[in-house]
């Protein structure tokens, strides 16, 4: 096998990789979604594509590679479906005969040998797809905006979007237009997409985060493969390109596997408010007996006003009014070191080894003391803590009916 060979295997093995595990992620949101289903046979069909073309470069094998045209041919087809579900309306009847039609015959022809005349299979097969998803780019853009959400027009324009960055790479996958390129770029782009995608379903802040994540994985991966491919002996510039894009189709999918394997472990961990939401209590006492099965609440301690005599609760009394969380690391929490009320807090702290206290309320005083262990303290418990300040606060210490 050849560089470029081994380069472009690799590569669509892991856009094949890459893909399934975006199918896995989607399949998990919102598995009854008919719009996922859409999604799921689109992706199917280019993972499918994706992973035999990288079996047959890989083998070396002539039926596998002429099989791998069928997926070939009816992407498009995958893409029109998923348009047809985005926009919420049926594309004329005659483009779809065209599209549907068009992808068995382009695909049957490649299974049955017509690849052996290269050129005009080859254009016939470019302009098909190209003409379609162009077709397809049509149709969102002239799309009736006020029939569909704000959410839906922002996919859709997300979509388009993707299609756009995507598009360039895909041509490089047609030997016939590009016929010198390297390494083909088309399972690299459906990553770069997907990973994209995958990672803007949150608010702006978080958006932009996950993409500079993805960013910083983008050029770690490029310098890896770069430098990786100065230890070959016959370095050359389409040597430094296949590392380089290699290296870089490794990390996102790596990646893309990690965040699904994270995302799918921390939706099996009992959170703190996941086991409140579950949890029947309905009083105060009811709720902190609940948390203290939770490990972060397993050492906590609770203070109210006759147990705090010692830390004369008349000076505490009007510095926790105004700060219903303390953390250790604030302290002395916007006062003077030497503030009585700041000492007898950090005191307190101390004597429980405690990194938080919760007031619950300040009048008479009522408050939680526990330590957070450094492998939780991330932003995700410091918000799930202030939930359940909130909460705890909010909640009666007894049902009106069982009070006396």
């Amino acid at each position: 096998m050849t560089p470029a060979i081994i380069a472009d295997s690799i590569v669509n093995i892991c856009g094949a990789a890459g893909l399934g595990i975006a199918m896995l992620t989607l399949y998990r949101r919102d598995p009854k979604n008919p719009l996922t289903t859409r999604f799921l046979v689109a992706l199917g069909l280019i993972t499918l594509l994706f992973f035999m073309r990288g079996i047959a470069w890989w083998s070396g094998s002539v039926a596998i590679d002429r099989l791998s045209v069928i997926p070939a041919a009816c992407v498009p087809l995958g893409a029109l479906i998923v348009t047809e579900g985005m926009t919420r309306r049926h594309a004329p009847q005659a483009a779809k005969i065209i599209i549907a039609f068009g992808g068995v015959l382009l695909g049957l022809g490649g299974a049955f040998g017509l690849e052996a005349f290269e050129v005009p299979y080859g254009l016939a097969l470019s302009a098909f797809q190209l003409g379609s998803i162009a077709f397809c780019a049509f149709l969102l853009v002239s799309r009736d905006r006020a029939s569909l959400s704000e959410s839906e027009n922002l996919s859709i324009g997300r979509l388009a979007t993707g299609t756009l960055v995507a598009l360039p790479f895909i041509l490089t996958d047609f030997r016939i237009l590009f016929p010198d390129i390297p390494v083909r770029l088309g399972a690299f782009g459906a990553l770069l997409v997907i990973t994209a995608i995958l990672t803007t379903g949150g608010g702006a802040e978080t958006t932009r985060q996950n993409l500079l994540l993805s960013g910083l994985r983008i050029m770690s991966g490029l310098l890896l493969g770069i430098a990786a491919a100065w230890m070959s002996p016959d370095v050359s510039p389409a040597q430094v390109v296949r590392f380089g894009v290699v290296a870089v189709c490794g990390v996102l999918t790596i990646g893309l596997l990690v965040d699904t394997l994270r995302s799918m472990f921390e939706s099996r961990a009992p959170g703190i408010l996941n086991s409140l939401a579950r949890s029947g209590a309905r009083t105060r006492d009811d709720f902190i007996a609940e948390l203290a099965r939770h490990p972060i609440f397993a050492g906590a301690r609770r203070y109210r006003e006759p147990q705090l005599a010692a830390y004369d609760p008349s000076v505490l009394r009007g510095f926790l009014s105004t700060r219903p969380i303390l953390r250790r690391a604030d302290a002395p929490w916007g006062v003077a070191a030497s503030d009585p009320a700041a000492e007898r807090m950090a005191s307190l702290m101390t004597a429980n080894s405690a990194t938080h206290v919760l007031v619950l309320s300040y009048d008479p005083i009522d408050l939680i003391a526990l330590a957070v262990p450094v492998i939780s303290a991330d932003p995700a418990t410091e918000t799930a803590l202030a939930m359940v300040h909130r909460l705890l606060a909010l909640t009666p210490e007894q049902i009106a009916g069982n009070q006396t």
